[in-house]
């Protein structure tokens, strides 16, 4: 896992020498065909890189997105009107039953389908009309770490070339370099925290709430650790109850306009009594964890999830496990 997550740099550097043709023959296609609807279609971490693709493509595009309930197609067989659509699918492994085949409805039923996927001779690529490989490289590692980064990465770049916009896509030609960086970024203060810990929140706002969603997932995953995920926005409408003398709190306070809220919520938290780990940029003198950053902030989450994963490596062998090899999971899950 950790050899992984540290080769993202080299990964993505790799996916931005390929395919910004296809992108940009996308981002036309969109621009004069626009959308009726927006949907993305993806299970677990690839779940969390189509939050991120949705709050970009909302925020730079005007475009409502939702995620489709897989299971409105394979078992409920719902009549849903998708003619004119466009259906975002990202996949590693792109294998599964329940990705590949509402794919497969959309395309059939007249939908734009793309298909961000790590395999591009996968069965979700076949279904797609338009497949981005994500350029990631074999994974071993059961927890995905490359995969989630590249598909970030996939995801800024479609919005891009759809945006039609060159500061973001020479923001993510610097992505290399930043992802190098932030791999080096020395979160050892979080495990004192961290390792005795049972269950904790995750916390992220806006364009951050993607990667409190997959660090949540990554502390269950690797260091069985009961981490839910939660909104800055969502702690007092209910959640905050769990907060007793000594919780653990990790909130991922990126640039933009949720920053200001999420500063003030660790505050607050570390009133009740939470033991607050506020991840922000280096000019917030309030934090305990660095957050690097990217060229520009809607790419702060690629980089600030690449600071998070070597901590979690990290912090599951300190707690005495394997982060390659978490109980009951596999690498490929398929769901029908």
């Amino acid at each position: 896992m950790l050899n992984e997550a540290c080769a993202a740099a080299e990964q993505v550097a790799i996916q931005l020498t390929h395919d910004g043709d296809r992108y940009a023959r996308l981002g036309a296609h969109l621009r004069t065909q626009p959308p009726s609807s927006v949907l993305t279609i993806a299970r677990g971490s690839s779940d969390h890189a189509s939050n991120y693709a949705a709050y970009l493509i909302m925020a730079r595009l005007g475009r409502i997105v939702a995620s489709l309930p897989l299971s409105l197609v394979t078992l409920n067989h719902a009549p849903l009107l998708v003619k004119d659509a466009l259906a975002i699918a990202i996949s590693q492994s792109g294998q599964s039953p329940d990705v590949v085949d509402p794919m497969r409805y959309f395309r059939a039923a007249g939908a734009t389908t793309v298909a961000l996927v790590n395999d591009v001779s996968s069965p979700i690529a076949a279904a797609a009309e338009w497949t981005m490989p994500l350029h990631a490289g074999p994974e071993r590692s059961v927890a995905a770490t490359k995969s989630f980064i590249t598909s970030l990465v996939a995801a800024a770049r479609l919005v891009a070339h759809w945006q039609n916009d060159p500061l973001l896509l020479a923001a993510i030609a610097q992505l290399p370099a930043a992802l190098d960086a932030a791999s080096k970024t020395d979160w050892s203060a979080a495990l004192d925290v961290l390792v005795p810990a049972q269950r904790m929140m995750v916390v992220g706002r806006g364009i951050s709430f993607s990667v409190a969603l997959e660090a949540a997932l990554k502390f269950k995953e690797t260091s069985a650790i009961q981490a839910e995920a939660f909104s800055g926005a969502e702690i007092k409408h209910g959640p905050m109850a769990l907060i007793d003398e000594g919780y653990p709190l990790l909130i991922f306070a990126t640039r933009g306009p949720a920053q200001e809220s999420l500063i003030r919520l660790a505050e607050e938290m570390r009133g009740r009594g939470a033991e607050v780990l506020l991840a922000a940029p280096e000019d917030v003198r309030e934090r305990q964890l660095t957050l690097p950053v990217a060229a520009t902030p809607d790419l702060d989450p690629i980089v600030a999830i690449q600071a998070f994963y070597v901590m979690a490596a990290q912090l599951a062998v300190a707690r005495g496990l394997d982060p390659d090899q978490p109980r009951h999971l596999s690498k490929v899950t398929k769901t029908s």
